[in-house]
């Protein structure tokens, strides 16, 4: 009986797990060190400025090149560049960002942000002077590090700064900063594509990440600075399980990226890399359950479904989301004849409401206290909005592009902030930021892969019409606008004579409609797997988040306890004579004989 109900309830042995209080209630002196009561209005909004401008500029890196690929990919004459591009940013975020989270625990929130900024403006300014593919690629992978580590830290500076009933405005906030980059990425992009140069996609990082760099460093002091020795610090990481969570989550989507393009799907490298990469994050969870003294991902946040639910809902709404953000500029630009800058004009739609949507959610959560019904409501409208896209043809009208984008940005909103909440909600205290990371590694897992997968969908489905291709355009024509080659070649199209234009532009819509599907059954994935989360009650109390290696230590002797607890209680419980039980119930202490649900 208690094993299930450990079960079917995860917030009350989450709460029960750890000796301290459930998360957002404060042991000890309520509001002790806590700044929220005592913070101005004008420093909480500038400290709210400098962190949205951070998430700004890492959400904004994902999409700003996307108008801009088919003129990058023309620049360096590399059609194979086209999606590394991309993917290369998502790979270092995927692969990264728990570590940034785990970093933070050990030298406090406030320096390793800072550390992060560095990283991204550093892959920036490599980026804006890229003289080949290559060096372009490495340069966005160091973006992507140093974006992964701005978007996990700023949530979790969040969840230390406020409560967790207040912090909902603020998720909000950030979520709708998210959307805004994320949908005005195509457009600015191709602004600059158009009137200066593709180089200023990188370029526009610098000063405006470096306003966001001194606000932090000057202004973020709310947050508490644990001091920790450099080199204790640094032996204190788990470097083993970092080396393990970076190569298998690598080898991965390496494999997923390769397959097919580089690669055919049945060949050794593919399966090998696909193959090892999950025997590597094996070895990890291994590594992280046996052997680590300060896990990067403590496993017992996986013990429970609510807390699974909420990370499947993330991964599940990461991974429809930036399809698109990603792909929506391709089919404008490609089935619709629109320029970059305009079919970054068309994504206007999905980012207004996507932001209405985002801080309707946190506004809702901090009045009510409730993030379940934000999560239904997102969930299903974001496949209902995603359905709809199937039904893009290159013959879509103004009106039908303006309300599909609407319905889809309505449900993607409320998903960035209520099933962190819902998460943070869940788990011990001293676990959230490990939680928190943990589910911004899963959104950009999602991301990733949908990036790679969306695309192999999309170029196998040009190729399953190659027929149709050679038949209309011709042999050489064909070759130029199938496969690997259909989105850096999308600039041929508008050159075609007005038949084979047209021809061209349903081909593309039909391949592109697969994709679709696919995302919808993501988006619907993630709606069947939001209703098995659980609700818990948001506190309105603050305590201030203790970081450093004494934390660590607390969280670890936690750990143990909760260990011990279990086999006791797996001893007991394998006892079938229930006399014997019992006794031993008896002469255990008054604490320990509860029961886990009490």
């Amino acid at each position: 009986m208690q094993s299930s109900t450990a079960v079917d309830d995860p917030a009350a042995n989450n709460a029960n797990a750890a000796p301290s209080t459930p998360s957002g209630i404060p042991s000890g002196k309520p509001n002790e060190l806590a700044p929220e009561e005592t913070r101005s209005k004008g420093r909480t909004a500038l400290i709210m400025i400098a962190l949205c401008m951070a998430v700004f500029l890492a959400a904004i890196d994902i999409t700003i090149i996307t108008t801009a690929l088919p003129t990058i990919a023309e620049h360096f004459k590399s059609a194979a560049g086209y999606t590394w591009i991309g993917s290369g940013y998502m790979l270092g975020a995927a692969a990264s960002t728990p570590i940034w989270g785990k970093i933070s625990d050990i030298f406090g929130r406030k320096p390793i942000l800072l550390i992060a900024n560095v990283v991204f403006l550093a892959g920036s300014l490599i980026a804006a002077l890229s003289v080949s593919i290559g060096m372009l690629i490495v340069a966005r992978v160091i973006q992507g590090i140093g974006g992964g580590g701005l978007l996990v830290l700023v949530s979790i500076c969040i969840g230390d700064l406020f409560s967790m009933r207040t912090r909902g405005q603020y998720y909000g906030l950030v979520g709708a900063t998210w959307a805004v980059a994320s949908a005005t990425g195509p457009l600015i992009g191709g602004a600059f594509t158009e009137g200066v140069t593709w180089r200023w996609c990188f370029y526009i990082n610098l000063p405006l990440d470096g306003v966001a760099f001194l606000i932090i460093l000057f202004f973020l002091n709310d947050l508490y600075v644990p001091n920790t020795p450099v080199i204790a610090g640094l032996k204190a990481i788990d470097w083993i399980g970092s080396l393990l969570m970076v190569g298998g989550t690598l080898m991965f989507l390496l494999g997923l990226q390769f397959g097919g393009e580089s690669f055919p799907w049945d060949s050794a490298t593919v399966i090998c890399l696909i193959v090892f990469g999950v025997f590597t994050m094996a070895i990890f969870f291994v590594n992280e359950w046996r052997l680590a003294k300060y896990p990067i991902i403590p496993l017992h946040i996986f013990r429970f479904r609510s807390n699974l639910a909420c990370l499947a809902v993330c991964f599940c709404h990461g991974f429809t989301f930036i399809g698109g953000g990603y792909y929506l500029p391709l089919f404008f630009q490609a089935c619709l004849g629109a320029t970059p800058i305009l079919s970054g004009v068309y994504t206007l739609a999905t980012a207004l409401s996507l932001s209405l949507a985002s801080v309707a959610t946190g506004i809702f959560i901090k009045s009510t206290g409730k993030y379940l019904y934000p999560i239904f409501f997102g969930a299903g409208l974001m496949t209902l909005g995603y359905g709809l896209f199937i039904d893009f043809d290159a013959h879509s009208s103004w009106a039908k592009i303006i309300l599909y984008q609407i319905v889809a940005g309505l449900g993607v909103g409320p998903l960035f902030q209520a099933p962190l909440i819902a998460l943070q909600s869940l788990v011990p205290k001293g676990d959230i930021a490990a939680a928190t990371a943990t589910f911004n590694f899963m959104r950009n897992i999602g991301t990733a892969m949908s990036v790679v997968i969306g695309g192999v969908v999309f170029q196998n489905t040009i190729n399953s019409r190659q027929g149709q291709l050679i038949s209309a355009l011709g042999p050489q024509i064909a070759k130029q606008l199938g496969g690997f080659n259909a989105g850096a070649s999308v600039g041929l199209i508008d050159s075609l004579p007005d038949p084979q234009k047209a021809a061209a532009r349903d081909i593309f819509a039909e391949s592109l409609r697969d994709m679709w599907i696919l995302y919808v059954c993501t988006a619907g994935l993630g709606l069947l797997t939001s209703f098995l989360i659980t609700k818990q009650v948001l506190s309105r109390q603050h305590e201030t988040t203790k970081t450093g290696l004494e934390a660590e230590e607390e969280k670890r002797r936690e750990r143990e306890d909760r260990r011990k607890s279990r086999n006791k209680k797996t001893f007991l419980n394998s006892d079938t004579e229930g006399g014997e039980s019992d006794t031993k119930l008896a002469d255990m202490p008054a604490e320990e004989s509860k029961p886990t649900n009490a």
